[in-house]
């Protein structure tokens, strides 16, 4: 069984790239269980005049820069002090692996004359080997032209080459700070959101810079900078009061929607970080419909999953996709969680 107790550990096939992007939708109703296999452009077809559909308006980053040693450093998320989190790997032919030979006060050359000391590990006190470091920078020319020049998409043994930042954006990329994309939004296109905004679906957005996954580890998700405007905030309260359907795209949405929420389900608007790991045992409180990808056996995002749906209806879910050869990780399929 996987490290959340789900499903079974066999993953889906990896999709190798928007050559192959993923156009299948698995629906998955919780109240009778059922399911159903379309397609993503025919997503309005699912929803109601009068459902809010909640989107992550964050932007991937060039993320991943070379390191002498022909190592590549990771930038995974700035602390407010201005230091960053970051994740040393070693590529390989199928992406890269995880480098765990880093140490405290290390200092390494990056391309373009950047520089990276590694200061301690993340979050403080971690044993060694440790994965994630905190760390000092110092990027000629700033962040936003330094990843310009250096930096490319951050990639994973799951895909086999190197694809343009272009191929990392969703159609509502606005803010820059994901160190990786907010997938579940990859299958909007400006013709599916022109088609729900005729059917009367209303669209709000909220922003969380995704950190770096741990597709090896399965650790849970780190803390996160988010925010949730005023007026997304009062779309969806006055939503749920009419008893119209929220749904987010992605656990990014999730996270951010529940991080803002009372123990009512008002939302409030909100800015800063979030440590909010959403579990069946906190359950949701807000979102009641997802639109997602196909994680990994060990992922997190499996608990927040069962959370939104149940563990009857995700295992189900899962086994289908498995059996139709659905398509997972980020330029793989879709699926629709809904009540």
């Amino acid at each position: 069984m996987s490290a959340t107790g789900l499903v079974p550990m066999v993953a889906l096939a990896p999709a190798q790239g928007p050559q192959h992007s993923g156009n299948r939708l698995l629906v998955a109703w919780r109240g009778d269980q059922g399911l159903e296999h379309g397609a993503f452009a025919e997503l309005g077809s699912y929803l109601r005049s009068g459902d809010v559909v909640v989107v992550n308006t964050s932007a991937t980053l060039p993320a991943a820069v070379t390191a002498e040693g022909g190592l590549l450093v990771h930038l995974s998320t700035q602390l407010p002090d201005g230091r960053w989190v970051v994740e040393l790997r070693r590529p390989c032919r199928a992406g890269s692996l995880p480098f765990g030979d880093g140490r405290v006060g290390q200092s390494l050359i990056l391309a373009e004359g950047g520089r990276v000391v590694l200061d301690d590990s993340y979050p403080g006190g971690t044993t060694t080997p440790a994965r994630l470091w905190t760390a000092s920078l110092d990027l000629p020319g700033g962040l936003t032209s330094f990843l310009a020049r250096a930096g490319r998409p951050i990639r994973y043994g799951c895909v086999e080459r190197s694809w343009p930042l272009a191929a990392y954006q969703t159609v509502f990329a606005r803010h820059p700070g994901s160190a990786e994309m907010p997938s579940a939004a990859r299958g909007f296109t400006p013709d599916l959101v022109v088609d729900l905004v005729v059917r009367g679906v209303v669209l709000v957005p909220v922003t969380l810079h995704t950190g770096v996954s741990s597709q090896e580890l399965g650790e849970p998700p780190y803390p996160e900078r988010y925010q949730v405007p005023a007026s997304t905030a009062e779309v969806v309260n006055a939503a749920r009061q009419r008893g119209a359907r929220v749904v987010a795209v992605g656990t990014t949405v999730t996270r951010a929607l529940e991080s803002a929420a009372g123990a009512t389900g008002v939302v409030h608007p909100a800015r800063g970080w979030t440590e909010l790991v959403v579990t069946p045992e906190r359950g949701v409180r807000v979102v009641d419909g997802l639109i997602t990808g196909w994680h990994e056996p060990q992922a997190s995002h499996l608990q927040l999953l069962e959370a939104v749906a149940g563990r009857p209806l995700v295992e189900r879910s899962y086994a289908a996709a498995r059996a139709e050869g659905y398509l997972g990780h980020e330029f793989g399929d879709f699926h629709l969680i809904l009540p």
